[in-house]
């Protein structure tokens, strides 16, 4: 009976909210609203939501359930909000889901914007830029070398390389975060990440942010995620003690370490008020394995398959590796410092990106105090989600927007840039990490190997079509040919 009239209210109690949200705003002049409530079942929801810009312009209004949101789609309207009004729109909403997984709000990506938030990002993104500058692109280069020998002990076989991409970007993190890349920990930190983002990704999960109330009934995904939770919020627990526990002053063996003696730096200096905790570093450690595995793998199986299509592309690549290290694969490489001597791989990458941005929706924003965007009002507490995917395929923008085309990034004279990191306060913090990786990876691995399709069969351009926020790329292999010394070239083996 009392489920009954629980559910007998819910119509009612939505009713009321939406007839309230519109008597508290009807004298603002607000973007358009479109129709209906449904739009996150819409499959591959970044294009669904760039369509509507045909009928609305590139700002406008929609509801996720009971949660009304603003869109912008445009690169003019996001680097209007986010970068020129950066402290109207650095909010975070604060959703049940956001709240469970960051320990209340102890987090860099999804705890809202406060004097205490900056300097906890400030103290991660320190550990990441300065803490291990020195070690890390060595550190990367003979991580992925060995990842290229491994493939190469696989004979050109059919190779699901986005699993190989995501254990090999997980293994960078686990040693630049614990200084450890044993299989063990790798494995066990990698098959936690994936528990979690497909269990968060579910659609049992994502309706409990724009219906909340949902939350108090039963929910076999909610208990799932809380398991998940816990194992996560265990295993770096574990690190934090053995790291405090062997901790010596003045010596920073990896990012925990420097994390640990910038905290106690922090609040020494700072004294009882806006102290840093261990839970500020438990957090921005899982900000880094959340953000750093999946998007980087992602972004890495993305330019695999986009050169699969364009084997001259990739011949072109090769030729220039060829040219600045020599044709044969030996340990020497260009530093990322001098990246500008391969112009056509640093070109291919900002293409990579723009087309196909692992998190295109980024998180959601919400204002902190009243603004306008293109001349709309745009009340305090409002939700708003960047399109970067609008961005990227702006037609008053880029030419020819939807074809893979990196010459456009060679042309002289200056050119615009993608967001595909986000821009302002709420940029992604692993920005500089995941650049590095992706050159980094993709610099050896072409010139170690030719990428082909097995038996001729070319993979889908198309994300998976799922009722989410990312563009996943769809399941494919790819077979990884030696290159060297007798060894046919891509052109031979067409």
């Amino acid at each position: 009976m009392l489920l009954l009239g629980l559910l007998l209210l819910l119509p009612l109690l939505a009713t009321a909210r939406l007839l309230w949200g519109w008597w508290m705003l009807r004298t603002l002049h607000l973007p358009p609203l479109v129709p209906g409530f449904l739009h996150l079942l819409e499959p591959n929801l970044p294009f669904y939501l760039l369509g509507l810009t045909q009928k609305l312009g590139p700002v406008y209004r929609l509801r996720l359930g009971l949660q009304e949101v603003v869109v912008l789609n445009s690169k003019r309207t996001i680097e209007e909000a986010m970068v020129k009004k950066w402290v109207d729109f650095a909010g975070r909403p604060q959703t049940p889901s956001y709240k469970l997984a960051s320990q209340d709000y102890q987090d860099v990506s999804l705890g809202d914007y406060s004097p205490l938030w900056k300097t906890h990002k400030k103290l991660a993104r320190s550990a990441l830029l300065l803490g291990i500058r020195s070690s890390m692109e060595p550190l990367m280069q003979e991580l992925t070398q060995e990842f290229c020998e491994r493939m190469r002990a696989q004979a050109s076989a059919p190779v699901t390389i986005y699993k190989e991409f995501s254990l090999l970007t997980c293994t960078i993190i686990c040693y630049l975060t614990f200084g450890n890349k044993e299989d063990s920990l790798v494995h066990a930190f990698h098959d936690c990440i994936y528990d979690l983002l497909s269990t968060w990704d579910h659609w049992s999960i994502q309706i409990l942010d724009i219906v909340p109330f949902l939350r108090f009934f039963p929910n076999p995904g909610l208990w799932r995620l809380k398991r998940a939770l816990k194992r996560r919020d265990h295993m770096v627990r574990e690190q934090l003690r053995r790291h405090k526990e062997s901790l010596m002053v003045g010596e920073c063996r990896d990012m925990m370490d420097y994390m640990l003696q910038g905290l106690r730096k922090h609040n020494v200096e700072e004294g009882s008020a806006g102290q840093l905790l261990d839970g500020h570093v438990h957090m921005a450690t899982v900000d880094l394995f959340i953000g750093g595995t999946d998007t980087t793998a992602t972004t890495l199986s993305w330019a695999v398959m986009f050169l699969l299509h364009h084997p001259e592309i990739q011949q072109q690549l090769q030729e220039e590796l060829d040219r600045e290290l020599g044709p044969s694969a030996s340990d020497s490489w260009v530093q990322y410092k001098d990246r500008a001597r391969l112009p056509l791989l640093n070109a291919t990458i900002a293409e990579v990106l723009r087309l196909r941005s692992s998190v295109p929706l980024a998180l959601p924003h919400r204002t902190t105090r009243p603004s306008s965007i293109l001349g709309y009002d745009i009340p305090e507490g409002m939700v708003v989600i960047p399109n970067l995917l609008g961005a990227h395929l702006d037609e008053t923008v880029w030419e020819r927007p939807h074809e893979f085309w990196p010459e456009r990034f060679l042309e002289p004279g200056a050119h615009p840039s993608a967001l595909p990191f986000g821009c302002g306060a709420r940029v992604c913090l692993g920005e500089p990490l995941a650049r590095l990786e992706i050159f980094v990876v993709l610099m050896q691995l072409l010139r170690t190997f030719t990428l082909l399709p097995p038996a001729g069969a070319l993979p889908s351009l198309q994300p998976q079509p799922h009722s989410s926020i990312s563009l996943q790329v769809p399941p494919f292999q790819v077979r990884l040919q030696p290159r060297g010394p007798g060894v046919p070239g891509l052109g031979d083996s067409q």
